[in-house]
């Protein structure tokens, strides 16, 4: 399934007790700094057209639309937890970069370096969004969704 969607719009995935908020990146030549829990740095190369996938488990758009300015007009590092870290369970919202992210509800919540996997409700598990010229593919049809101004 596609969905157009330009660099000044979000896309909201809605589910049963949660919601992903998709916008581009929107600007070429983009570095984002990934803070691990062994105390490295990396930096993640991102094209124009890729995606900033954010999870919201209280379904916040306002905190979506926050984070994701921060993220792609501030340059706000991105910060991964250790897996045993107790503030993982207390993560209002999580955040995925690239040209390809698969939404998981098996995983915890800002624990993943890997920037093509997302921790989500289940409603919204097992949907891959991916990269396209024109805005977004999803791996099956997907009904409850809007688009909003950015």
């Amino acid at each position: 399934m596609n969905i157009n969607l330009s660099n000044d719009e979000i896309l909201f995935l809605k589910g049963d007790n949660g919601l992903v908020g998709i916008i581009k990146i929107a600007k070429k030549n983009k570095i984002i700094y990934i803070g691990t829990p062994d105390n490295d740095e990396i930096a993640m190369f991102l094209e124009e057209d890729d995606l900033i996938a954010i999870s919201s488990f209280n379904k916040d758009e306002k905190a979506i639309k926050s984070l994701g300015y921060l993220t792609r007009e501030s340059d706000m590092p991105i910060i991964v937890l250790d897996k045993n870290h107790p503030s993982s369970k207390r993560l209002p919202l999580v955040l995925s970069i690239g040209s390809k992210v698969k939404l998981n509800c098996n995983i915890k919540p800002g624990t993943h370096p890997e920037q093509d996997v997302l921790c989500s409700c289940d409603s919204l598990s097992g949907l891959i969004i991916a990269k396209t010229e024109d805005g977004i593919r999803l791996n099956k049809e997907f009904e409850d969704y809007e688009i909003k101004e950015f």
